[in-house]
């Protein structure tokens, strides 16, 4: 991939990566997944997780579930020392190409309401607002905004 910033690499995510996928997600989200259900995505059949490294360390993740030609982004984060960087859209450009492989036609995901940050990544990549689920999280009561891209293209 050309656009990758320097010494990125995007790999399958793999047990040894989720010691630092889970520092990540403490980084990152209020209620973060426990490692045990990471470690549980890594065996589901239905999930591909993929990790961006720099120089051997975890610096973001990102997963997918594709139930027959729709994919939903599970979870998507990059630990705080690296982002504006560009990994994030790395992360994205590969989960998108990895739904579309996987014959998924279309791909959803939620996202906070007050995560605007998320939001104009998601809408720079053709997602749009197709709903809302009041409530949605736990910590807050939080709304998410039920976002869609249709048509995935390689």
């Amino acid at each position: 991939m050309e656009d990758i910033p320097e010494n990125i690499e995007i790999v399958e995510m793999k047990s040894a990566h989720l010691a630092d996928v889970c520092e990540i997600a403490i980084f990152s989200f209020p209620i973060p997944w426990s490692y045990d259900s990471f470690n549980n995505e890594l065996n589901n059949k239905l999930a591909t997780y993929i990790v961006a490294k720099k120089d051997e360390k975890v610096v973001g993740f990102g997963g997918i579930w594709v139930i027959f030609d729709e994919s939903h982004i599970t979870n998507i984060a990059v630990h705080p020392d690296y982002r504006s960087l560009g990994i994030g859209d790395i992360l994205m450009k590969e989960l998108l190409k990895k739904s579309y492989d996987k014959g998924a036609k279309d791909i959803t995901l939620e996202v906070r309401r007050s995560n605007i940050v998320a939001q104009n990544l998601y809408k720079k990549y053709g997602f749009a607002q197709d709903g809302i689920r009041k409530k949605y999280y736990q910590d807050n009561g939080e709304d998410a905004i039920i976002m869609w891209k249709r048509e995935i293209k390689e």
